[in-house]
């Protein structure tokens, strides 16, 4: 399906409408407001008995929306996961030097401590620590980068499906943001029904750690993209220019799942998400049409083969050797799985070697 929508910005508007209601937003953002601020509307007349029942305030859930340097996100603190994680991505956002070896993951200091995640949850679990808003997508800053190790942003997950799957994923949108000018990801956690034997339907998930952090049975990712587009159709700078989205809805099995499957075969309509989740996306998105154009239809939705995600891999293993023989061994498993190094490795693993080589040979001649 072709055709331009309008575009609103991502930022202070959709998230609030992807957890709460409208009324529920207004008081979700006041909170962000400066506290010395009075509120100067007149007090609402509310029914006597409404007043007794609220009387002590009602029940708060911690689902407002939390912000931090380079992602958004509401907060389970039943479960201990995040409800969603927002994020924006372009070219420029994607940049940076920031290294996660010096990022530890710990729980988030603005969740209150009865209802945190602890890293010793995670401890023999059989559960990795699965981010939401990849460590990848927040190179630009050492702080965007650590706060993505906030246990507010992680869930359990699956670490063949961590490591491999998804992360194929998010290289996918972080790719998309070479032939996009704006990439808007949400993703989360699910705990989807199941059907036994008799036809009833339950819903069923483990727990881990002291904590009892629930272990989602899914993973969704809503990826929406935006390109300026001119009257014409030509691409351009011009401020008055439309911006065409496409937008792909993803519910992804927290298991195994290998190369085989292309990322298709977990696509979901946008409706049927919002449905399981009880989440509203992009809500300030004008949807002038039945949907929104699928994005498999205007990108190829193909994630890395397992030749050049195994390059990638090996890529990143040679880069972060410590020592030559963690070198040598990363080059000869790659040869072991009949891969040929490219040139872009072949050029790394020397010029690594090289530096391996002096900074040995200098240690060995310390007096």
């Amino acid at each position: 399906m072709t055709g331009n929508v309008k575009f609103f910005r991502f930022v202070g508007g959709f998230v609030c409408g992807a957890a709460v209601t409208t009324g529920s937003c207004v008081a979700v953002m006041k909170l962000y407001k400066d506290e010395d601020t009075e509120d100067q509307r007149e007090p609402e007349k509310v029914p006597q008995a409404q007043q007794d029942i609220g009387r002590y305030g009602f029940p708060l859930t911690g689902a407002e929306i939390r912000y931090y340097a380079n992602h958004t996100l509401s907060y389970n603190q039943a479960m201990k996961t995040p409800r969603w994680v927002a994020e924006h991505l372009s070219h420029e956002k994607l940049l940076g030097k920031a290294d996660r070896k010096h990022c530890k993951f710990k729980p988030d200091p603005s969740i209150a401590e009865p209802f945190t995640a602890h890293n010793a949850d995670y401890l023999g679990s059989g559960w990795s620590r699965g981010h939401m808003a990849p460590a990848g997508d927040n190179k630009t800053s050492e702080q965007s980068m650590a706060e993505t190790f906030y246990l507010s942003n992680i869930v359990p997950q699956n670490y063949e499906n961590n490591a491999g799957y998804w992360n194929r994923l998010e290289m996918y949108c972080r790719d998309l943001a070479k032939r996009f000018d704006d990439v808007w990801v949400i993703s989360g956690p699910l705990v989807l029904s199941e059907e036994g034997a008799d036809g009833k339907k339950t819903v069923s998930y483990q727990v881990i750690g002291k904590d009892d952090v629930a272990v989602p049975t899914h993973l969704f990712k809503v990826i929406l993209v935006g390109k300026e587009q001119s009257a014409s159709g030509d691409l351009t700078n011009n401020q008055s220019a439309s911006k065409t989205l496409a937008l792909g809805a993803f519910v992804i099995p927290n298991q195994p799942i290998g190369f085989k499957r292309p990322l298709t075969d977990f696509q979901v309509s946008l409706s049927e998400l919002e449905k399981i989740s009880g989440l509203t996306f992009f809500p300030k998105v004008e949807r002038t049409t039945p949907s929104l154009p699928n994005l498999c239809d205007r990108d190829s939705c193909h994630l890395m083969d397992f030749k050049d995600f195994t390059l990638y891999l090996t890529a990143r293993k040679v880069g972060s050797a410590r020592t030559t023989v963690k070198l040598e061994k990363s080059m000869a498993e790659l040869k072991e799985q009949g891969i040929a190094p490219d040139d872009y490795i072949l050029k790394l693993y020397q010029e690594k070697k090289k530096e391996l080589e002096n900074k040995e040979h200098n240690l060995a001649h310390l007096p």
